[in-house]
């Protein structure tokens, strides 16, 4: 699945997501959304698997441990 904040928090509150990529780019668009803001009483931890610095953005993946 893709999409901003508002569906990845759904998706995690639920418990839907086993890996999560995410593409970071050094770039500030205003306010913008915290991603792990309002997630619920259940608590998601994340296990970093692979990061992949480039100049123009670095790429994050975690697994989501249950």
């Amino acid at each position: 699945m893709a999409g901003g904040a508002d569906t990845v928090r759904q998706c995690l509150r639920e418990g839907l997501i086993d890996e999560l990529q995410l593409h970071v780019v050094p770039v500030l668009l205003g306010d913008g959304l915290r991603l792990f803001e309002d997630l619920g009483a259940v608590r998601r931890d994340l296990r970093s698997i692979r990061v992949v610095d480039t100049p123009l953005a670095t790429h994050l993946k975690y697994r989501v441990l249950r």
